[in-house]
């Protein structure tokens, strides 16, 4: 009998095939925002416990076969909370709304140079800013702009209004006293350049003339060419306890910024048109003159009273701030992200073009930024992430800050009464301005200070798995960055202005900065799951190295020939170059342990050696450990509305680089006679100088109550920073006057709390908020060298004083018949912010930012300068009621007590406000056939009111710029802005 073997095999298979399809079960829907009922692209749907997954298409629909009849499927989008939910054979259609995230505790935390872990199990306090918070509410003009007031435990000071930015960042309190104290920038694994350069104003202003060598010229940050709506989230590691991972780098902590990436799905195209308007935040007035007040001014100048009465006659007394400071300039801001892909390959293009005037007419910023991300699976094995972006800008900042010449726009404004002739007459000509040194309309006309940018950042991952089993899995990380830019700077003065006649008849100051900033990396990774997944270990090792070099040449031409401005057509030239070529290596171990995400443990060691150290073969070591337990995790946890409650503890290390060259005596180029020679300069190199070494301990506790609609986060911290480098006087018969060493010791204390709330969730509403709190506390607990003064005018008009036992940020100086005092501190009191989203019948949205900052003192010098002049807006008032004018009062106290100028600077600000409408997905289906996606109009504001009794422009200021401890200082600053904006976006 023939046995038909094929036909029984073929029966087989069929009957094989519909058992497997009546055990699979196909589920389909539409994923959409709960607030807004948008369709939300490239959701994650995947079934639990296996490779099964796919992702929502451009309209939010989804469709997935689960391998058995029943199962779960969990749906995950960034910014969302996940969701997760049972399915069963009768389930064949699931619609699934998500809800934007309150808390971030789902998030993940770097914990490694290549690893990240939940924030529920981090042992760090990390602060996080997503999208929502950087450019959800309104546009801001830099990236700087866009954290400030919204990080726990930062102080973030703009350095004035200036456009294209400039700020001083200070993570958890002072770092360093003359060495780095600004954070490390890393986007998507770039280690950023974010220099500060000088323009070279100070040969014009001559504001470092008397005693302070300080950057004084009001130079924008280099991070501030980053173009906001580009960021994804930003994560700050704020102390050694986290950032040592970083190792020397990260002694004043590390800023982590994640960039926008494609998802799998349809092509997005979404395009957004912002129009808007800026005007000055506060102006301080003029005085109002009379015929007795110009005679007690003006003594043995009797003209002046009929120069006053013809002006008053004719209508003619100007308001010259309003004329300088009251332009309202007009704000355009364009652009077109792309993004999609497919399971294997990812894009993300993303394009800005932005021109912004500012408050004072010839100054404003313009920014082209392109950026292309793409992630690629090569294989199951190989894949990577590239990251690249073009940037070119132009800051136009005018002419303000501290001048001890009289030339910049607001010491010359100082002294310049309302009666007087500034403008140019019909045939172009200026008159001279008799009561300043320049007329500030002629030099506001004419002059040109601009910083010109082209950059380029580059970076790639390359990630390949070498090994996966069901218990282990190792991969190999290779990392690579460049960051490059060309800085262009450029001052003209040309000499038809007043002060230039006199002076150096015509100036051309023309910067090149070159910026070549590389960095490489390898790690071993390691992952290893024991007793069923019970216990993880996942061990990093790996290497690093960067190489910084930056070249700046400055080129000073005076004496111009005729109107030329080309650096040639001049009778003298004078060239400085100065070039900072840094190299680093690294090696990095860690080892993370997981129990269950009960106990999470982290232990880990970085090895740096470089060229800035004594020894630059040698590896100066940071330890970091941690322990996270996560209470509400335990078996024995019964409390069912307390859904997480971690404690936590952290210690870690970190170093700071000596300042370059702080090793070498530098000897200094001189003309001898006619022949080129070199002399020795006043600083003795130290062969010896070692790292500043900061050791930080923190512990904590985060507490999640209802489902985490109430999150508690409660850090509590201390930061000892060791072998702070400082400058030494030396006995003159050593032929030097000062050295740098080794010398000191600073302490920082502080807590920092966090609570995230969403006190109302119902149909048709929803309010999400989160108030934060930190307060910092420093003091110098070592000091080697005698107490000495930094960063100020002088003990006659207030300075910051380094003295042990003290505040590091204490401002002292004279006080009567009590000598020499401490009148104030620029550190703050405390500082709060209250940053909430209500959502409103699903389309509207309403959000704002209150920042309230206590405490703080300026330094301010712009008050002093306008009483010196008589021209201040109170002068004649009488506020302490002594019958003394507050103009005389304040003026007669200089040199007797700098108490009138060291000034309290706490304020309440409303940083962003916004409001916008989403129009309803059935609208746009209907309307455009599936065509537009979403579509938004909106209208926002920047810095809409500030209150304080601060007595000047803006409570926020540096004159120093952002490096070093003494912010807050004020001479004639570029006055703060308010920005309006109209909004629309639509989607594709």
């Amino acid at each position: 009998m023939k046995k038909h073997y094929p036909l029984k095999l073929l029966a087989l298979l069929f009957w094989l095939v519909s058992v497997t399809a009546y055990g699979q079960t196909t589920v389909s829907g539409k994923v959409t925002d709960a607030g807004s009922g948008m369709a939300l692209p490239g959701v994650a749907v995947v079934v639990v416990g296996t490779t099964t997954g796919t992702s929502s298409d451009v309209n939010g629909n989804y469709s997935i076969t689960l391998p058995t009849a029943s199962g779960r499927l969990t749906f995950s989008f960034l910014g969302y909370e996940s969701r997760t939910i049972s399915i069963t054979p009768a389930i064949t259609t699931l619609d699934v709304k998500l809800t934007e995230k309150t808390t971030s505790l789902s998030e993940v935390v770097v914990t490694g140079l290549a690893t990240t872990v939940k924030r529920t199990n981090a042992a760090n306090a990390v602060s996080t800013i997503n999208t929502r918070e950087i450019t959800g509410t309104t546009s801001p003009q830099t990236m700087d702009a866009a954290i400030s007031g919204k990080l726990v435990g930062a102080n973030v000071v703009a350095n004035s209004g200036a456009p294209g930015g400039g700020i001083a960042m200070k993570l958890r309190g002072i770092t360093s006293v003359f060495g780095n104290a600004q954070p490390l920038y890393v986007i998507d694994g770039i280690i950023v350049d974010n220099s500060s350069i000088s323009g070279g104003l100070n040969v014009v202003t001559a504001a470092a003339n008397q005693g302070n060598a300080s950057n004084q010229d009001n130079a924008s940050n280099r991070i501030a060419d980053i173009n906001p709506d580009d960021i994804e989230s930003i994560e700050v590691l704020k102390g050694a306890s986290a950032a040592a991972i970083y190792g020397s780098l990260a002694a004043a902590g590390v800023v982590i910024i994640t960039t926008k990436r494609g998802a799998a799905g349809k092509t997005l195209v979404d395009i957004s048109q912002d129009v808007g308007f800026t005007e000055a935040s506060n102006l301080l007035g003029m005085r109002t003159f009379t015929e007795d007040r110009i005679r007690s001014t003006y003594l043995n100048r009797p003209e002046l009273v009929d120069q006053f009465i013809e002006a008053l006659d004719a209508g003619r007394l100007i308001d010259y701030e309003e004329e300088l400071f009251g332009n309202k300039g007009m704000l355009y801001n364009t652009r077109l992200n792309v993004s999609g892909g497919s399971e294997k390959t990812q894009f993300y293009v993303g394009g800005l073009v932005q021109d912004e005037e500012g408050i004072i007419e010839r100054t404003g910023y313009e920014k082209k930024s392109l950026r292309f991300n793409l992630d690629h699976e090569i294989s199951e094995r190989f894949n990577f992430s590239l990251s690249t972006n073009y940037i070119n800008s132009t800051a136009k900042r005018g002419l303000t800050n501290n001048d001890n010449a009289g030339v910049s726009f607001g010491v010359a404004l100082s002294s310049t009464p309302s009666f007087v002739d500034l403008f140019r007459d019909e045939n172009g000509l200026y008159p001279d301005n008799p009561f300043a040194a320049s007329n500030f309309l002629q030099t506001r006309d004419l002059m040109t200070n601009e910083e010109n940018t082209d950059r380029f950042l580059g970076g790639l991952t390359l990630n390949t798995n070498l090994y996966n089993t069901d218990l282990s899995s190792t991969k190999l990380v290779i990392r690579a960055g460049l960051d490059f830019y060309n800085l262009k700077t450029i001052a003209i003065f040309p000499r038809i202005l007043q002060f230039e006649r006199n002076g150096n008849q015509g100036t051309s100051i023309q910067g090149n900065n070159y910026n070549l900033n590389t960095n490489f990396a390898a790690f071993l990774v390691n992952n290893l799951a024991l007793g069923g997944g019970n216990l993880n270990f996942t061990t990093t090792i790996g290497a690093t190295r960067e190489n910084f070099n930056q070249d700046q040449v400055l080129t000073i031409a005076t004496q111009l020939i005729g109107s030329q401005t080309n650096l040639d057509q001049s009778s003298a030239v004078s060239v400085d170059q100065t070039q900072l070529p840094v190299r680093n290596k690294g090696m990095f171990f860690q080892e993370e342990v997981n129990f269950r995400d009960r106990i999470i443990a982290t232990a880990g060691l970085r090895l740096d050696k470089s060229s800035n150290n004594a020894d630059v073969n040698e590896f100066v070591a940071f330890p970091k450990v941690s322990l996270a337990l996560n209470i509400a995790n335990f078996d024995f946890w019964t409390q069912e509305s307390i859904n997480m409650l971690k404690l936590r503890a952290a210690y870690g290390e970190a170093g700071g680089f000596p300042p370059f060259g702080a090793k070498y005596t530098s000897f200094a180029p001189f003309n001898i006679g006619g022949s080129p020679g070199i002399v020795v300069p006043i600083q003795r190199g130290n062969a010896d100088i070692k790292q500043e070494r900061q050791k930080e301990f923190e512990t904590g506790l985060d507490i999640g109550v209802l489902g985490d609609k109430v999150v508690l986060e409660a850090t509590y911290y201390v930061k000892t920073v060791s072998d702070l480098i400082l400058v030494q006087n030396v006995p003159g018969s050593s032929g030097f006057s000062t050295r740098v060493v080794n010398g000191g010791e600073l302490r920082n204390r502080g807590l920092e709390l966090a609570l995230s709330t969403t006190p109302f969730d119902k149909p048709g509403f929803k309010w999400d908020s989160r108030t934060s709190y930190w307060v910092n506390n420093s003091e110098i607990t070592e000091l080697d060298v005698p107490a000495f003064p930094l960063g100020g005018f002088g003990n006659t008009l207030g300075t910051f004083f380094i003295e042990k036992g003290k505040s590091a940020t204490q401002i002292k100086g004279i006080k009567g018949d009590e000598g020499v005092q401490v009148l104030g501190d620029a550190s703050p009191d405390f500082q709060m912010n209250f940053h909430n989203f209500f959502t409103v019948k699903e389309n509207l949205t309403l959000s704002f930012l209150l920042h309230w900052k206590k405490g703080g003192d300026n330094i301010n010098l712009t008050q002093l300068l306008t009483d010196l002049g008589g021209t201040s807006f109170d002068y004649d008032d009488d506020s302490d009621g002594d019958g003394i004018v507050n103009g005389v009062e304040r003026t007669t106290a200089l040199g007797v007590t700098a108490e009138p100028f060291v000034q309290d600077a706490s304020y309440l600000r409303l940083r962003e406000v916004g409001l916008y409408y989403a129009l309803p997905t059935t609208l746009l289906e209907g309307t455009f056939n599936g065509i537009v996606r979403q579509a938004r109009i909106g209208v926002s504001a920047n810095n809409l009111f500030t209150i304080t009794d601060y007595e000047s422009y803006d409570p926020e200021v540096s004159n120093f710029g952002g490096n070093g401890l003494s912010t807050g200082v004020e001479v004639t600053p570029y006055p703060a802005s308010k920005r309006y904006f109209l909004h629309f976006s639509i989607g594709f």
